[in-house]
């Protein structure tokens, strides 16, 4: 009986421990609905431009976004050391925080980078993929 006790103990531990170390590798978001996606032209790393270039309110333009950000997963990446291309500003419904996040948009077929504007400096790397759709979007 200790045996199988023992045993659960060790598959909880090892389940809670595999889901902290991936969500300690993705961006997250809060667990509320978005009511609209605002991008600008960024200024720089740790400056949030207000001047809005781009909104984006529809579900399925928001999806695109809401995928880029929570399955981004943290690189090491060189783009840091430019201007990021824009600065993507999650605005959620009820008047929550918004979430402020500049981007160094990829080229097709390449990962973009995303870095929170406030943090430690973390960056996180999209899938081509995805930064394919996110082009669809903002260079139309």
């Amino acid at each position: 009986m200790r045996i199988l006790y023992a045993l659960l103990l060790l598959a909880g531990v090892s389940l809670i421990v595999g889901c902290q170390n991936s969500e300690d590798n993705t961006m997250v978001l809060l667990d509320e609905k978005v009511k609209e996606i605002n991008v600008s032209k960024s200024g720089g790393i740790g400056d949030m431009n207000q001047d809005i270039i781009f909104s984006f309110n529809d579900e399925q333009a928001i999806e695109v976004f809401e995928k880029a950000i929570q399955t981004a997963v943290k690189q090491q990446s060189d783009s840091t050391e430019t201007t990021p291309d824009y600065d993507v500003m999650v605005e959620y419904e009820e008047g929550l925080p918004t979430h402020a996040i500049h981007l160094w948009l990829g080229e097709e077929g390449e990962k973009s980078t995303l870095m929170y504007m406030v943090g430690e400096g973390e960056t996180y790397l999209t899938s081509s993929k995805v930064t394919n759709q996110l082009r669809e979007l903002m260079l139309q």
